[in-house]
């Protein structure tokens, strides 16, 4: 669910009321009740929920049309106040997180799709993750992940994800960009079923550094790293460093299945004006299949019932593919999930 005093209950019970999702997929949510109920009063949209109260509960196969809710202890709503979570709000999230980790490494679950998480409220608590991304990679022990904000026309991954714009141009290094490169090349074989990917590599400088007037980055990191890349992997489509400005364009297109950025709004900023109310935050590298909307928790509107659940329905289209993929390759990963002490 995310932030239950967020937008997530809203976008949540709106996806739930699609169709093709209870067709396609068997949902079990992991969030506060008490926050789902209101988010139904709100918007006017019951929903058949069947509360859980641990993980051992939850059903191999439902026998009935109800929506799992996993909720050992629901949060009361002076708790989850719009805008204002509590500590308790923000200490249960986490522990949905870790608990949707485990039922999936497990094998209980085939994927993970998550709503928004307020940064700055979690770490108050004792969060000690940059954001989700990190967090996961903690929890199942993968030596190396990548975000990838993913639309309908446009794939964007990060060599960096959050940091400040100054430190960016020391984080660039060849041996990053080599490993961002494998974990995206490799998962859009695995994960989306593309047998040779078209990766284009964003420059860092404006038109690229254009042959060094506007910096070294080009030609003393990105292309030699780019370079090696190809000669190791002969059969791969990786080119660039292309100029910034343009590359999107192309990659929306249809010239390249992916694009990798240098930056977080390098890359996040484009990827969002085409793709707004469709995208979906994608975790490369994992052992399992992790989706996110690609929003935040929206406390500004949470409780007025406008909040569009488009992101969050892609998420769930954007799992189900990764899913399919990695039964027809059957390549799930077993690695070792770091359990609460």
């Amino acid at each position: 669910m995310g932030d239950p005093a967020g937008v997530g209950p809203e976008v949540i019970v709106k996806a739930m009321h699609e169709p093709w999702v209870r067709a396609a997929c068997r949902p079990l949510i992991l969030g506060d009740v008490t926050a789902l109920r209101r988010a139904m009063d709100v918007l006017h949209l019951p929903l058949p929920l069947r509360v859980l109260e641990s993980a051992a509960d939850v059903p191999e196969s439902p026998s009935d049309e109800s929506l799992g809710v996993l909720c050992p202890r629901p949060l009361s709503l002076n708790d989850i106040a719009y805008g204002r979570p509590s500590a308790a709000a923000c200490r249960e999230t986490i522990h949905f997180i870790r608990t949707a980790v485990g039922l999936t490494v497990d094998g209980h679950a085939d994927a993970v799709v998550t709503g928004p998480i307020h940064k700055e409220m979690l770490h108050r608590h004792g969060f000690a993750f940059p954001g989700h991304t990190e967090f996961l990679q903690d929890l199942t022990g993968a030596p190396h992940v990548v975000m990838m904000l993913a639309g309908p026309k446009l794939r964007v991954a990060l060599v960096t994800i959050h940091c400040a714009l100054r430190e960016v141009p020391d984080r660039i290094t060849p041996e990053r960009i080599l490993l961002t490169l494998d974990v995206l090349v490799g998962s859009l074989i695995r994960d989306f079923g593309i047998a040779r990917p078209r990766v284009a590599v964003a420059g860092l400088n404006p038109h690229a550094g254009e042959s060094g007037r506007f910096g070294r980055e080009e030609s003393d990191v990105i292309a030699p790293a780019i370079h090696r890349f190809r000669r190791n992997h002969p059969s791969c489509d990786v080119s660039g460093p292309h100029p910034p400005d343009t590359v999107f364009v192309r990659a929306f297109e249809g010239a390249f299945d992916a694009v990798l950025a240098l930056y977080h709004d390098q890359g996040l900023i484009p990827l969002k004006l085409v793709h707004f109310y469709e995208a979906a935050n994608v975790t490369l590298g994992l052992p399992i299949v992790r989706t996110s909307v690609d929003h935040g928790t929206g406390y500004d509107i949470a409780g007025t019932g406008t909040a569009h659940p488009g992101s969050l329905l892609y998420a769930l289209k954007t799992a189900l593919t990764m899913v399919h993929h990695r039964r027809a390759g059957n390549t799930r990963e077993r690695l070792e999930f770091r359990r609460e002490s």
